[in-house]
């Protein structure tokens, strides 16, 4: 038997009905089954009870319940060990952090985290080259448990056992972890630190998908955060915390307060680019800390900081911003949160 496991949808696989996704992910799962499984509410869709019918959507979560050996024989399962020396080694190469329970990566921008359209590169293809890490190594193929966007680098965590990414899906959906992101934004945020509070609904077509600010349709979504440092009006370099986890949030939210992150034409369009030598034109977000749960009777887990890529650490320069200029701090330890 296998423990509970959480998968996410990826980018190709929007608008697909759920059957259709098990049938591609466990095609040894019988249909009666699978709508046994349903019926009970053992299959969730963001937590959510599910119909074989339900239109399923890029990022949203599917929690898998225990199956029979005979059932779980999932691609991921039957995929062949993986054998290019490159990948191999790239992969390992982007190892920050290791225990028995999991494997954090430096995830670099640019690198989709799943497979879609016209991405036969990405980190799921390259964790069979995991499997044997180190000495702590249990013979499994380490799990994604959470997701980031393709533009935005940063702490990205693996879980090693399927107890663990039990235990570290929960953390996520409870928002029991904490996870911090540095932005540039292009203008300053006013106040310097507070909260937004906007509903997020998702539109546009096929390979267009965004999110927009609705009050009315869409979904619950909080982000925190604080200036850290800023060029006069001109740019500044903000954490960012999100209390939900709703796709491009983070993006989404900072435009709609009218700051879009440096880079973002999607959300920000030509106003997201600044001018001058050396400000690269890509997205400038990053997951800089991610703090875990306590695993095996901890009260808290490892605090793990990504450093700050090339490209944002050269527009600091440019723009004579320091994040760092009241030290390596929990940027939210004073934080008071609106009641």
């Amino acid at each position: 038997m296998s423990g509970v496991e959480t998968r996410y949808v990826g980018k190709n696989e929007t608008d697909q009905r759920l059957d259709k996704w098990f049938k591609h992910h466990f095609p040894a799962l019988p249909f009666g089954r699978l709508q046994k499984l349903l019926r009970t509410g053992q299959i969730r869709v963001d937590g959510k009870r599910a119909k074989t019918n339900t239109r399923i959507e890029s990022g949203q979560s599917i929690r898998i319940p225990p199956l029979d050996a005979a059932d779980s024989s999932s691609d991921s399962q039957n995929r062949k060990p993986a054998s290019n020396p490159k990948d191999r080694a790239f992969i390992r190469s982007l190892v920050i952090y290791s225990d028995k329970n999991v494997i954090a990566i430096d995830k670099p921008a640019g690198l989709a985290v799943q497979g879609g359209t016209n991405t036969e590169r990405h980190i799921d293809g390259m964790l069979d080259h995991l499997t044997d890490y180190d000495d702590l190594s249990t013979g499994e193929r380490p799990r994604l448990v959470h997701r980031l966007d393709k533009d935005t680098s940063g702490v990205m965590v693996l879980a090693r056992t399927l107890k663990a990414a039990q235990k570290l899906s929960d953390a996520f959906r409870k928002k029991d972890s904490r996870k911090i992101y540095w932005a540039v934004t292009v203008g300053v945020p006013k106040p310097a630190e507070g909260e937004i509070d906007m509903p997020l609904a998702k539109g546009g077509g096929a390979g267009q998908e965004r999110v927009f600010g609705d009050r009315e349709e869409g979904k619950s979504a909080i982000t925190w955060f604080k200036v850290l440092d800023h060029a006069a009006h001109k740019a500044a370099v903000v954490a960012l915390w999100p209390r939900t986890g709703r796709t491009h949030q983070l993006r989404a939210h900072m435009e709609i307060i009218g700051t879009p992150i440096l880079g973002d034409g999607k959300y920000g369009g030509q106003e997201a680019f600044l001018g001058g030598e050396g400000i690269a034109k890509q997205v400038h977000l990053h997951a800089r800390e991610l703090v875990l749960p306590g695993m095996d009777g901890k009260k808290t887990g490892p605090r793990i900081l990504a450093a700050v890529p090339e490209h944002m650490m050269q527009t600091f320069e440019v723009l004579g911003i320091d994040p760092l200029i009241h030290g390596d701090i929990d940027p939210f330890v004073d934080f008071v949160a609106p009641s």
